[in-house]
């Protein structure tokens, strides 16, 4: 091979080492962007409900109709005893916690949403803030049923207690009438032996 014929083919091989260095640093830069955009990225929770979900049956439940109340209620009970997770006991403490509709029940609704928070890495964001959200609520709501319960309870003592002095003191009138009664019965009888008394000395005379 002479001299001229290897200087030709220098530029031809600088030309293939420069595209294959090239092309592989657009590879490694792929690759570093798609470990980035993955590491990124939130980790899917298996399991956990889509928050529409839960708005919607919430809305079903607050709408008032009893028979959208009622299958509502059974789907979200069915699911949590056949298929127990965070998010389905998650599903039957809400619609336990909303008042209005014959299933409501804050005490029971109290202690699932507070036995969900303990398991609160298997949830997504959103469902932890709807538990903590309607687990307030209900605490609020078991407050202010106890405190009116007590209000009902000292109302229901003080008509008692009332009615009973009401009583005593009718009883204590009644005797009081009865007593002045005899009094002026005495007194008239007494009346009448006088004025029989001085009708016979006014007959003597």
């Amino acid at each position: 091979m002479t001299r001229n014929s290897k200087i030709s083919y220098q530029p031809i091989a600088a030309m293939l080492i420069a595209a294959a260095v090239l092309s592989g640093c657009g590879q490694t830069s792929d690759w570093i962007k798609g470990r980035i955009s993955a590491s990124s990225e939130e980790p899917e929770l298996l399991g956990a409900a889509e928050i529409d979900t839960y708005l919607t049956e919430l809305s079903q439940i607050a709408s008032g109709d009893p028979a959208a109340q009622a299958e509502v209620f059974a789907d979200a009970s069915s699911a949590a005893q056949l298929t127990p997770s965070p998010s389905t006991n998650l599903r039957l403490g809400l619609v336990l916690a909303i008042p209005g509709h014959p299933e409501s029940d804050p005490r029971k609704a109290q202690s699932i949403l507070r036995e969900v928070m303990t398991q609160d890495l298997l949830l997504t964001p959103a469902e932890i803030s709807l538990a903590i959200i309607h687990l307030n609520s209900v605490e609020r709501q078991i407050v202010a049923e106890t405190e009116t319960s007590r209000m009902r309870e000292a109302t229901s003592r003080s008509a008692q207690n009332q009615g009973r002095i009401n009583t005593q003191r009718l009883a204590a009138a009644e005797a009081e009438n009865r007593r002045l009664r005899q009094e002026l019965a005495s007194a008239e009888q007494k009346l009448e032996a006088i004025t029989s008394i001085e009708q016979s000395i006014r007959d003597q005379d």
